[in-house]
């Protein structure tokens, strides 16, 4: 019930916010920052999976190992 509250709760601010940008001439840093922030929220990803559960994820360690491959055949006497 709480976590329903404070979606409810965020969302009327993000509204507010919005309004006064779009209808107030007076609206500031303010609105923009809670408008902003609202949005860059909207656009997190959700729906996701530890990435030992996610299909097609890559092993830890894989970057490392290509990098320390590469630096092993750009050294003097490895060809």
């Amino acid at each position: 019930m709480c976590r329903w509250a404070a979606c409810v709760a965020f969302t009327v601010l993000w509204w507010w916010a919005a309004a006064r940008l779009l209808f107030a001439p007076d609206a500031g840093a303010l609105e923009g920052a809670v408008a902003a922030g609202g949005w860059g929220l909207s656009v997190l990803p959700v729906h996701c999976l530890p990435k030992a559960r996610a299909d097609g994820a890559l092993a830890a360690g894989r970057w490392r190992r290509a990098w320390r491959a590469w630096r092993a055949a750009r050294e003097p006497g490895a060809e």
